[in-house]
């Protein structure tokens, strides 16, 4: 070690020698930092990283669109279940009105015109009470 800092210290009082200390202007900074070309095989295996960081991603998104698409299709399966169950609910409601109305009755013509075109008057006594 004390080779080395005894050569350093011949090399730093040359140099102090050579190049008496002058103020020197404030040096500007770089801004435009050249670029590193990276080697061919560098370029390569970042190029390489790079993909599979891709791939993840891409995989990672089909995952997740996959997942989203069960769910909406779950979610269409509960609506169209809950629909079967009202409708079951209201052809029971329409089934009970038809037994009581009675055909003479003003309400009963009417009906008897309104269900002209259903198939069937419990389809039509169905569509009523939805939409009353």
């Amino acid at each position: 070690m004390d080779a080395i800092d005894k050569l350093l210290a011949e090399l730093k009082t040359e140099y102090k020698e050579a190049k008496p200390p002058q103020p020197q202007p404030q040096p500007q900074p770089n801004l435009a930092q050249p670029f590193i070309q990276p080697s061919p095989k560098a370029a390569s295996l970042i190029d390489s990283l790079l993909e599979e960081v891709k791939a993840d991603f891409v995989e990672q998104d089909m995952a997740e669109e996959l997942k989203r698409q069960q769910e909406l299709e779950q979610e269409r399966i509960r609506q169209e279940k809950l629909k079967a169950k009202q409708r079951e609910a209201l052809k029971n409601q329409a089934k009970e009105w038809l037994a009581k109305l009675d055909p003479f009755s003003p309400e009963g013509l009417w009906f008897e015109r309104f269900a002209e075109a259903y198939p069937s008057k419990l389809e039509a006594a169905i569509e009523y009470l939805q939409n009353n």
